[in-house]
This record gives structure tokens, C-alpha cells and sequence, in this order.
């Protein structure tokens, strides 16, 4: 498609270069989202700053959007398709046309122009074709001096030879071919150069984000292509500056760049420089407040590390502890970095122990190295998230479990030091949760959003994985748990390792005897430990093995059984001995009734011991401390909790063998019920019903994860509830109005409640509540609409209204709930959607005839609701900067009832006939433009109403607090360097990087002067 369009423009250009001119020059105006259309007499006799005056006042687009800002794929194409279209059209024009001194000029001068326009659309548009021409031009320049240099070995060898055998018109040819390569070169250079300083040097510092990031993401393409030409400090400096930009996609750009050029390791001395500068910046970033930011950060410094002691152990040790972030992402970025660091480079003499497993192989001291690691980290109750945190990078590590059943219990080898008591917790804990992440699949708890579907792939790493454990483990565990039977730590974490074993490999694998050693050395820690985390952990164990699916349940139901009787005899006989009327009973007695009455509450927790009639030995017990008033506190408790589980091991009897009744007039119970308690409180009845809706939506969200379907019928079930719901409050408006307002209040506060880990330009997890909270917007009053419009942009940032995802269409379908009947044609129309210097207009608004008023209760009755809790601290939505704008009209004055309207006003919607971008016969518009801009939104501006405008460069007041004050903006220019046999060349100015024009450290950025 791209490939023929441009093919046809250029024969078109061949045939008659104006018109071919012309059609180009639309084409770029028309993809800015203007209507103008520049004539052949306005090309013919006018300049190019009038070309652009007279657009713009012919840019009569009032929403702020246009084709590189609108939603949905077919504008992602478009942005794509337009980028891939001047790349093709400089490849295609590169031997010829390029160099004609006319086409070229023609095209960087406009979009020069452009790029220094007020409209936003046209800075935005123009800039990104400038970016991605320079592009091209870097490549064409790059392939020119490849064909330079070959022709100069040409020359060289044919010029070597032998007079006899040397071809002087060859030699003819070669010169000539190396001149007319250097002539282009010289140009390529100078239209280079006037984009660079044209465009480049005043756009990246543009008050636009996307416009910022734009010029650095594309400078970051020159220094990896062309690096002789382009990586050095003159350029680099432009990217250390930004990356102290206020917006997260603009340090993003930033660290994405240099991780193109840190990956390749043979460009590292040209960085050193700049390493040096900007070290500490990048790690500072690794705690930046963006999670992307941050994890690109440490990505990037984790490629640094192929420099030699660039980092300092202080620098990496702000890298290690990310590895128990919450985040995932970061954590596991962090991950990669400790293992290269720390566990990626084999010493020389682990290369004969390759073919080595167990304590002998290579892994050994990998192992200790991360037992040691975690031990001076002094967070030894997360061991789960280092596992996890290094899971994706060193599975093979983390996975060898062989080595560390090893390092458990073979004898240390000759002088090797053995592992401390410390050590051995540590690497026990370890090696459990290195076993649990693989049998479970799952990151621990706060790491995951939800639940996720395993691939067939990971279902298969799963199984194995788990066979490998059960194998392995069956006849390790009894020998394991038999060395440290006496250290209830240890041994509280090895036994919970059955709970991931396959248990069907005891039958298969004909291991009972190992499942008997172990029933042995579990019943004599039952015997040994009275701690409850011990007990519990026998107790679970006997759980996951009493499964009636397998094989070895009877076995293990008749050790457990035996197990019960004798503490349960045990129990009864000391409890006799212990009531004896007329004794006191001693210590020794009542700790014996205490630990026996321990190790049965633990079982019994788990288990239902019935049958062994234990509530009357505890009535017994608790009765006779009732009357006498002595009996220990412990024993009480621990008779209190046995008695209780027996209760409900009965009660979970009677639930299972009963069903349950449901009666015919329950909805009629309800809704009376719920009519009295409105009567009795409006506002707490509408606090119950959002509060019950919360609580469904809460519980799908555990069920089916934040990633849900919002036309599941769980979903669409909540919504009509909360449409019922509504439909209780009845037609007064007047008698309801506090408590909807209430009601509406708490249901924005819930959905904003829970922020997106993955950062803010991700929707708040629990958003898809203001789909149900909709469905109450139609009982609110009109002005009561516009208070919770203006309460509900108390939460939104600048760049949630932006968005037009589908992931944030609650958010976008409220808002319009909340407009929906009120004064939508008084609102304010904002340039992009943003409160950043522009122009503030409103539509003319016709009388409201034959309305019902309704009267007003009080001055403050509208936002009464809003302070009615003292105690709720709601955020506040983030300032924009202040920035000076240069409009071309004094904006309307708002009238004072609509002056309620925030930083993000809505327009309604109006479907009228799209915008005709094919009013010119031209090749361009016919094929490329009708293909892209077959939709566009529709315009709300009166005709006679001027452009929106804003300002052009980021504001010295909102912008410039880490920027720096004395920085020298003289730019180089773009001089290619020499190949390696021609002509010398001009050599490049010095680098930049001197004191005179390098920020301080709190500093980021050049000061911002006007252009």
C-alpha cells in the first residue's frame, strides 16, 4: 500500500514537481487534522510562514483531538502507516531526487515551520514527520559513507598495482564515483543539520510530553545507527538532560534509548564519559514513581554492568534491596541484576565441575552465595519474594534442589567450611519456597492480579517439576527431618514440603517404605515439640497425605489413627490424675495435661476427632476451673479452642447432612425491610446498599481477577442490582437528594481507592465500580450532577483524562452519566483536553423554555454533602504547571453557573457528516489520505471562532525547577565523520560536557528560553 502511493507521487513529481509539491504539502497539513487546503496560488506567491498563518486560521477543530491523539486501531495504524510512509519515500527518492535541492527544501522548510506553530496538532504532527525524515537521511548517510569507503579500497587497490596491469579509466570511474558520493554526503549533511536546529534543538524541551519523547526516542535511533556520526557527547548530553523530564513517558524514552546503546558492548568507550556523569541520575530512577521508569532503570543498569567496576558496591546495594518490592516487574528487573552481579560469572576451576551434581557441582557455591545474600539483607521473612524476584533468571539455580539436600546433609568436603545453624534456616527456607513456586505456578502473596491460565507449556514444566520434588524429597525428607528434629524452625518448614508432593509416586515409584520412615519421624516430633507452629505443620502434613484418592490413604489414616488414640488416652489419664479432689495438683502435672492438650488442639484443627469424645474431657477440665478459680490460663485457652473446633466440626456435620430452606415471601421481607430502614436513615440505607454492591464486586474480583469481562453475568447481575437499587428511591429527587449524593460519593471514592501497581497510566484496579455507580447518576438533581462531576475530577490526573482505552470506558461512561441532562452545550472546550494555556471557549447556549425549576434549599446545598464526614482525606488532583500562553482571542467569559467546571470538561456528543480530507484530485489524498481519515470527530466551534492555540515551549514557572540555569544552547553542526582513506574532514566542535554548560546535581535540564 505505502510502497505504490509513494511510487505514484514520484512519478507524479517526475511529470510536474509542483503539483507533486503541493499534493505532499497538503498531505502533511490534511494529517494534522486541518481542513485547509493550500492552492497553487498560495504556493506559487506566498511564504511559508503565511502558508501556515492562513492554516491556521482555517483550523477550526475544537475538541483538541486529531489523527496522532485519537483512539482506537485504526488511528495506530494511521500513526504507523505515516511514519513507514516517509521512511519509503526517502528510500525511494535517495539516488536521485533528494539531491535536487528543491524537494527537500521545500519539505524540511514547511515542516520546520509547522513545528514551531502554536496549534498543537500541527507541533505535534510536524515534529514527528521531521524526526522520522532525519531518520531516513541518517540511514541514507550511513549507507553513503559504506559506499565511500568501498570505493576508496577500490581506488587503493586498482592505484597499488603494477603500472602494466593498472586500468586508468577505472581509476577514472572510481575518483569520479568518490566525488559525486562525497557531494552527497555534503548534502545529506546540510539537510541534517537544518533539521537538527530547525526542529530537534527547540522541540525536545516542548511543553508536550509526547512531543519530548518523540525527539529523544528518535535521537537515540541516530547515535545506534550511525554511532561514528552521531554517539558522542555533543549529542548525549541531550538525552542526560532529559532524563530529569517531570513526565514519566519522557524518562522513559530516555532509558530505552541508552539501552540501545549499553547493549553493545563496543560502544562502551564511547559512553564512558557519559556513564560517568549520568550514573548516579539512572540510579536514582531505580526509585522513580513511575514503576515502567523504574524498571527500565534498572534494566538499564543491569547492561552497564558490562563495564568493568562502573558501579560501586553502594550502587548496586540500591539495586539489591528492589528485589523485595511489591511491584512485580521491578522486583524481577532487580532480580536479573543480582544474578548477573552476583551469580553469573563461573570461576575457572567450576568449569571441571560441570558434569557435577549435588554439593561437587557448580551450583554449590551459587547457593551459599544466595543463603548469604539473604541473610545480611535482614529480611528473613521474605524469602518468597527473593525466590520469585529471581525466578524468570535463575531457574536452574533456584531449581537444584539436588545441591541443596546436599549441602543439608553430606559432611562438608575437605576444607570447605560447613554452613552455620543461621545458614541452614536460611537455605531450608530457600529451598520451600523455590518448592512452592514451582508446584504452585504463582508469584507469592501481593506479587500476582489475579488468578492467571497456565500454558500447556507451563502445565507440563508443573507436572515434571513436581514429580522431581516427590522423587527426590520422599527419601530425603525422613533424613531431613530426623537431623533436625529437635529445631522447631526447621523443622516447622520441611514439613510442609508434602503438601507439594505428587502423592501418587509413593505407589508408582514403590517408595512406601520412605512414607513410613516419615509417618515415624513425624509422629516422634509430635512427641518431642509442644510449639504450635510445629504441631500445626505435623497436622497439615497428615492432612495433605489423608487423601482418599490415593493409595497410601489407609496407611496414613492408621498411623494418624493411632497417633489420636494414644494422646487422647494419654489425655484422659493425666486429666484424672490432674481433678483427683482434695490434691493440688503440681507444675509438672499440668504442664503434662498442657502439651498433650496442645498436640490434640493442633490435630484437631485439622481433623475431625469426633469419635474420640473429646468435648466431655474438656467440659470436664473447664468446669472444674469454673468452680475452684485456679486452673492455669494456658490450659483454659488451649480446652476453650478444642471445645471450640469440636463445635464446629459437629455444626459443618449438620450443614452437610441438612439443606437449606428458602422461603417465598424473602423478597417481600427485603424490600419492607429495606423501606424502613430508609425511613428511619436515608443516608445510611443508601450507605448499605453502595456498601453491599462493594462487597459482590469485591468478591468477583477474588473469584475472576481484576482482569474480568465486563459482560460476564456476574457483572451484568451486580449492575442490576444496583439498577434496583436505584429504582427504590422513587421519582422524588427532592426527599432522596442528600442520600444519592452520599451514595455517590463513597462509590467514587471506592473505585479510586485501590491505585494500579503497574503505574498511573493504568486504570485504577477497582474503575469498573463507576459502571454500576452509573446507574444511580439519573436520580441526582442537575446541580447536584455538576458537584459530583466536580468531586469526581478531585481524583482524575491530567493524563486519565487522555485516555480512550477501552479499560477506562467506566470512567468515560460515568462522566457522560454525570453530564447527561445538564447544561452541555454551556461547557468549556479545552485544546487537547488540557488545562495547559489554552483558550477557553463555549458554545452559544440557547434560553431554556418551558423547564420546570426546581427550587434551591441553599446557597451551600450543592457541595453540603461533600463535607459531611470531617474525617475523609480525599486526594487531590495533581497540579498542572502554570504555563503562558499566547492566544490569537480573549476568551468568552463563562457565565457564573458554569464556572463549576473543572480541569477536564466533556463536550456531548454530536454525529454530523466526517470532515472531507479528499477535496484534492491529487495521487496522495486519492490513495494514502481517503485510506487514513475515512472517520474524524466533528466539530463544536462556530465558525467564526480562531484556532486553538497554547504555548509553545515548556514554561519557565511549571518546567524549569531542575533545569539548568547557565546552559549554553550554541549547537554543533552535523559533520559526518571521515572515512577511513578519504580526504581529512572539518573535525566536530569539542564535546559539551565542561562545567560551564553540565547541570548541578539537583539539576536536570538546559534553562528554557524563548524561541
Amino acid at each position: 500500500m505505502i510502497q505504490s502511493v509513494v511510487d505514484d507521487w514520484i512519478e507524479s513529481y517526475k511529470h510536474d514537481r509542483d503539483i507533486a509539491l503541493l499534493d505532499l504539502i497538503n498531505f502533511f497539513i490534511q494529517c494534522s487534522g486541518c481542513k485547509g487546503v493550500v492552492t497553487a496560488e498560495m504556493f506559487r506567491h506566498m511564504q511559508n510562514s503565511e502558508i501556515i498563518r492562513k492554516m491556521t486560521e482555517e483550523f477550526d477543530e475544537d475538541s483538541g483531538d486529531y489523527p496522532l491523539t485519537m483512539a482506537g486501531p485504526q488511528w495506530k495504524k494511521f500513526k504507523s502507516s505515516f511514519c513507514e510512509f516517509i521512511g519509503v519515500l526517502v528510500r525511494q527518492c535517495q539516488y536521485s531526487i533528494i539531491y535536487d535541492e528543491y524537494m527537500m527544501d521545500t519539505v524540511i522548510s514547511l515542516l520546520t515551520g509547522l513545528s514551531d506553530s502554536q496549534v498543537r496538532a500541527f507541533r505535534h504532527t510536524s515534529t514527528l514527520a521531521a524526526m522520522k525524515l532525519m531518520t531516513a537521511l541518517v540511514n541514507v548517510a550511513l549507507n553513503l559513507s559504506i559506499n565511500m569507503d568501498n570505493t576508496q579500497r577500490q581506488y587503493e587497490a586498482e592505484r597499488n598495482k603494477i603500472i602494466g596491469k593498472r586500468a586508468n579509466d577505472r581509476l577514472e570511474l572510481l575518483l569520479q564515483k568518490r566525488k559525486e558520493l562525497q557531494e552527497n554526503q555534503d548534502e545529506i549533511e546540510n539537510m541534517m543539520n537544518a533539521i537538527f536546529k530547525g526542529v530537534f534543538v527547540h522541540r525536545y524541551r516542548d511543553a508536550i510530553a509526547e512531543i519530548r519523547a518523540i525527539c529523544i526516542e528518535e535521537i537515540g535511533i541516530w547515535m545506534k545507527m550511525y554511532s561514528d556520526a552521531f554517539l558522542n557527547d555533543s549529542y548525549l548530553k541531550y538525552v542526560g538532560w532529559t532524563m530529569h523530564d517531570k513526565q514519566g513517558e519522557v524518562r522513559l524514552k530516555c532509558l530505552t534509548a541508552l539501552q540501545g546503546l549499553y547493549y553493545n558492548k563496543e560502544l562502551n568507550s564511547k559512553l564512558e564519559l557519559f556513564t560517568s556523569r549520568f550514573k548516579d541520575r539512572i540510579v536514582s530512577m531505580t526509585l522513580d514513581k513511575e514503576y515502567d521508569v523504574a524498571v527500565q532503570a534498572i534494566k538499564l543498569l543491569t547492561l552497564v554492568l558490562h563495564s568493568e567496576e562502573v558501579l560501586t558496591a553502594e550502587d548496586c546495594e540500591n539495586v539489591y534491596h528492589l528485589v523485595y518490592s511489591a511491584h512485580r516487574p521491578v522486583a524481577v528487573a532487580a532480580g536479573e541484576f543480582l544474578y548477573k552481579k552476583l551469580f553469573s560469572r563461573r570461576e575457572p576451576e567450576d568449569d571441571g565441575l560441570l558434569k557435577r551434581r549435588g554439593r561437587q557441582g557448580p551450583n554449590a557455591n551459587l547457593v551459599k552465595t544466595l543463603v548469604f545474600f539473604f541473610l545480611e539483607s535482614e529480611l528473613h521473612e521474605h524469602a518468597a519474594y527473593l525466590v520469585d524476584s529471581m525466578w524468570d533468571c535463575a531457574t536452574e539455580l533456584l531449581k537444584d534442589w539436588e545441591c541443596m539436600n546436599s549441602l543439608l546433609l553430606e559432611e562438608p568436603l575437605n576444607g570447605e567450611e560447613p554452613l552455620t545453624d543461621r545458614q541452614e534456616s536460611a537455605l531450608i527456607e530457600i529451598m520451600l519456597c523455590t518448592i512452592r513456586q514451582a508446584a504452585e505456578c504463582h508469584p507469592p502473596v501481593g506479587r500476582g492480579t489475579g488468578k492467571r491460565v497456565l500454558t500447556a507449556k507451563e502445565k507440563k514444566t508443573q507436572l515434571d517439576d513436581r514429580t522431581r520434588i516427590t522423587e527426590l524429597f520422599a527419601v530425603a525428607l525422613p533424613q531431613l527431618l530426623a537431623k533436625y528434629s529437635v529445631d522447631a524452625e526447621k523443622v516447622t518448614n520441611l514439613l510442609q514440603l508434602p503438601q507439594y508432593f505428587d502423592l501418587e509416586i509413593y505407589t508408582t515409584g514403590r517408595l512406601e517404605k520412605h512414607l513410613d520412615a516419615l509417618l515415624r519421624q513425624i509422629r516422634d516430633i509430635v512427641e518431642k515439640h509442644t510449639d504450635t507452629d510445629v504441631l500445626e505443620a505435623c497436622s497439615k502434613t497428615y492432612h495433605a497425605l489423608c487423601n482418599e484418592e490415593f493409595t497410601i490413604f489407609n496407611r496414613v489414616d492408621i498411623a494418624r489413627s493411632q497417633l489420636i488414640d494414644e494422646l487422647a488416652d494419654k489425655f484422659n489419664r493425666l486429666l484424672e490424675d490432674f481433678l483427683q479432689e482434695g490434691e493440688e495438683p503440681d507444675e509438672d502435672d499440668a504442664y503434662q495435661v498442657l502439651s498433650t492438650l496442645k498436640r490434640i488442639t493442633a490435630f484437631h484443627n485439622a481433623h475431625d476427632l469426633s469419635r474420640w469424645d473429646l468435648f466431655g474431657c474438656n467440659y470436664k477440665l473447664l468446669k472444674t476451673g469454673i468452680e475452684n478459680g485456679d486452673m492455669p490460663e494456658q490450659i483454659v485457652i488451649h480446652a476453650l479452642q478444642c471445645t471450640h473446633y469440636v463445635i464446629l466440626w459437629q455444626l459443618a456435620k449438620i450443614t452437610e447432612s441438612s439443606s437449606t430452606k428458602y422461603y417465598n415471601d424473602y423478597g417481600d421481607i427485603i424490600k419492607e425491610t429495606m423501606s424502613k430502614t430508609r425511613q428511619i436513615d436515608k443516608i445510611q440505607c443508601a450507605k448499605t446498599l453502595i456498601l453491599s454492591l462493594q462487597q459482590l464486586f469485591n468478591e468477583m474480583i477474588q473469584e475472576n481477577g481484576y482482569n474480568f469481562d465486563r459482560s460476564s453475568p456476574t457483572f451484568s447481575g451486580i449492575k442490576e442490582l444496583a439498577r434496583r437499587f436505584a429504582l427504590t428511591f422513587g421519582l422524588d429527587q427532592l426527599k432522596t437528594r442528600e442520600a444519592i449524593a452520599m451514595l455517590h460519593k463513597d462509590g467514587i471514592e471506592f473505585a479510586f481507592k485501590e491505585p494500579n501497581p503497574q503505574g498511573e497510566s493504568h486504570p485504577p484496579l477497582n474503575l469498573a465500580f463507576l459502571d454500576i455507580l452509573s446507574e444511580f447518576s439519573s436520580k441526582l438533581l442537575r446541580q447536584d450532577k455538576r458537584t459530583v462531576y466536580v468531586y469526581l475530577e478531585k481524583f482524575m490526573t491530567f493524563q486519565m483524562s487522555l485516555r480512550r482505552e477501552d479499560v477506562w470506558l467506566p470512567l468515560m461512561s460515568y462522566r457522560n452519566s454525570l453530564l447527561a441532562g445538564g447544561d452541555d452545550d454551556t461547557m468549556s472546550v479545552i485544546s487537547g483536553i488540557s488545562s495547559r494555556g489554552s483558550t477557553v471557549r463555549n458554545k452559544k447556549t440557547k434560553p431554556a423554555t418551558g423547564k420546570r425549576k426546581i427550587p434551591e434549599e441553599s446557597s451551600s446545598s450543592d457541595s453540603m454533602w461533600l463535607n459531611r464526614e470531617q474525617t475523609m482525606h480525599t486526594p487531590v488532583m495533581m497540579q498542572t504547571p502554570q504555563l503562558t500562553s499566547t492566544i490569537m482571542r480573549e476568551p468568552k467569559r463563562l457565565r457564573p453557573e458554569e464556572s463549576y467546571m473543572g480541569v477536564y470538561p466533556m463536550q456531548p456528543e454530536h454525529h454530523q457528516a466526517p470532515l472531507d480530507y479528499n477535496s484534492s484530485d491529487s495521487v496522495l489524498n486519492k490513495s494514502f489520505s481517503s485510506h487514513f481519515f475515512s472517520r474524524r470527530g466533528t466539530s463544536l466551534m462556530e465558525d467564526d471562532e480562531e484556532p486553538i492555540v497554547e504555548d509553545v515551549m515548556m514554561s519557565s514557572e511549571g518546567r524549569i525547577e531542575d533545569l539548568n540555569e547557565g546552559m549554553d544552547f550554541d549547537t554543533m553542526d552535523i559533520d559526518l565523520p571521515p572515512s577511513k582513506n578519504r580526504r581529512e574532514r572539518t573535525e566536530l566542535k569539542p564535546d559539551f560536557f565542561d562545567p560551564a554548560s553540565i547541570m548541578d546535581e539537583s539539576v536536570g535540564i538546559p534553562k528554557i528560553v524563548a524561541t
